[in-house]
Formats: structure tokens, sequence, C-alpha cells
């Protein structure tokens, strides 16, 4: 079994649609309005925008946490934690060996939390 598609609750699809083309960094795969759906591509997995979904907490994968809390910050995007260490990978069971798990989170546009992460190498 796996993850097909993840829904995100958008109060304002037009708003949500741009949040999330901006952080990251793709256009849309699909928009269906009506009803108003909009669907992003997370590496084979859709992220669903949708004005009747649930809000949900969703972890997403960054090449540098730091640079993308600073991007985001300075576009007005409220960082409600800065990044800092989870906890560390003595092995790969969740992630490479000799890695530090990094997170940082953000309010979207709808206010919904976004988790940050960035396996980085230990210093």
């Amino acid at each position: 079994m796996r993850i097909v598609q993840i829904a995100q609750h958008a109060d304002d699809l037009e708003r949500a649609t741009a949040f999330y083309a901006d952080l990251l960094g793709t256009a849309p795969t699909a928009t269906y309005d009506p009803p108003g759906l909009v669907f992003f591509d997370l590496d084979g997995v859709r992220l669903l925008l949708e004005r009747g979904a649930p809000s949900g907490l969703h972890y997403l994968a960054v090449d540098d946490i730091d640079a993308t809390v600073e991007r985001l910050r300075s576009a007005g995007v409220t960082v409600e934690g800065e990044p800092h260490v989870i906890f560390g990978h003595d092995d790969a069971t969740l992630g490479p060996a000799g890695t530090d798990e990094w997170m940082a989170f953000v309010r979207d546009s709808e206010g919904n939390l976004v988790g940050l992460v960035e396996q980085r190498p230990r210093t």
C-alpha cells in the first residue's frame, strides 16, 4: 500500500495555489473549478487543495531549510518554529545514518501548519 493523495484545506484556492506553487517550485498539475480542486504532484503523491478538506499537518522535504525559511519569511509567511534538530539518525531506520533531522514550521496562506524537513549530515 502507498499514499496516493493528501488533501489540504483552502478557503481561497487562488491564494493557496500561489502559495504552494511558490513553496514547491512548480505549477499545479491539474485544476478543476468547479468543484474547486487544485492538484500538485509531489513525486507521485498528489497534494489536493480543496475548500471542503480538513486542515492537516504535512511535512515537506527541502534541500536547504535555512534558505527556505528565510525566503518564505521575506515573502511575508509566518514562521511558527525556526529550524532546529529534532533527532539524529544513528542508523538508517528513518533516514540516512549519520544525518540529523532538522525541522521548521510555517503557516500557509490558509492558516494551515506546514512542516519543512531537511536531513543534514552531522558536523
